[in-house]
């Protein structure tokens, strides 16, 4: 039975490498203009800088196809955590108020550092750490109930959104697309935008995938866990870091997208269980395909004009969310 599991479970990151790959292909091939295949090979085989061919898509193919990427994986990995370590079907970084903590730090950075990448990354990551303990907090000063953790993060979200509008309404200049950032997209994205959030998605990856069996004795109870010789708090404490280290870093780039760590972390247990030894690496797969196909739907479905992409992932997101309500398991993700 575990051997069968096994091969399922490889089966299932194969078709998924080979789905991605498929779409990393359609993302660059497709947009306002459709490059095919053979002159994607000859662009890049002969590198000559000044063909429009090649600079569109090394400028801008590639830098927005890794952008949804990096940003599909960092958001759905961060909605695994919160779900898992809160025990909550219904968190996710948009949901609970991380994303406009993250985005409020960047848009400040954006005011005060305008040239900076590289702050404008640790400010978005310090903003969703910053929300994610004051959504925690207020929870715990009311009951800390799965519900209450949700309304915290509504209300919560909701005051940090009249403060990012505020503060691009007095400084408009300091986001340059503010429409852009609030909804989300990657129109704007640049290699050198990419490179620190980037590392910092990979890195804070690897040390989830390592410590996965943990949150999976988390998953047990906190009494379960206590027995086992683990600090509950420190462990939760630690793994509510990480997530808001993938949600800040993919914000400064992307700006606010909504929705990635809802839908995919529930998608993905469907596929391969509860299990977060598997259940990392086939979100973070599954995230990069959901939030690259959406982006390319933005971009073909009224071309040559585009949708920010996250408009299409709130079309997606607002259902899923009141069927996840429906459910009626008060939002407990584990029995």
């Amino acid at each position: 039975m575990e051997k069968s599991r096994k091969s399922y479970n490889l089966t299932v990151i194969a078709l998924l490498l080979l789905l991605l790959a498929l779409t990393v292909f359609f993302s660059i091939s497709f947009g306002s203009t459709k490059i095919p295949l053979s002159a994607i090979v000859s662009a890049l085989g002969e590198g000559d800088a000044s063909s429009t061919v090649y600079r569109t898509i090394k400028y801008v193919r590639i830098p927005r196809t890794l952008a949804a990427i990096l940003a599909g994986a960092a958001l759905s990995v961060a909605g695994v955590i919160l779900q898992s370590v809160l025990n909550n079907s219904l968190a996710g970084p948009n949901i609970i108020g991380i994303n406009s903590g993250a985005g409020l730090f960047a848009v400040l950075a954006a005011v005060f550092f305008p040239m900076s990448f590289y702050l404008k990354t640790v400010a978005a990551f310090t903003g969703a750490i910053v929300t994610t303990l004051l959504v925690y907090l207020v929870a715990q000063k009311t009951g800390a109930s799965r519900v209450t953790i949700i309304l915290s993060g509504v209300a919560v979200g909701s005051f940090i959104g009249a403060m990012i509008d505020t503060v691009i309404i007095l400084k408009p200049d300091a986001v340059v697309d503010r429409a852009a950032f609030l909804i989300g997209g990657f129109s704007a994205v640049t290699l050198d935008r990419l490179k620190f959030a980037g590392l910092l998605i990979v890195l804070t990856f690897i040390i989830t995938l390592i410590r996965s069996y943990d949150m999976n004795v988390l998953a047990l109870g906190d009494d379960s866990a206590r027995s086992l010789g683990m600090n509950v708090g420190v462990f939760r404490f630690f793994y509510l870091i990480l997530a808001a280290i993938m949600v800040g870093s993919s914000i400064s780039f992307t700006g606010i997208l909504g929705f990635v760590g809802l839908i995919v972390p529930h998608t993905s247990r469907i596929i391969v269980g509860y299990d977060n030894r598997i259940l990392l690496p086939v979100s973070a797969l599954l995230g990069s395909i959901f939030t690259l196909s959406c982006d390319l739907v933005a971009r073909v479905i009224f071309a040559p004009y585009e949708l920010p992409v996250g408009i299409i992932m709130s079309f997606l997101g607002g259902p899923f969310f009141l069927w996840l309500l429906s459910r009626g398991s008060r939002g407990q993700l584990y029995d």
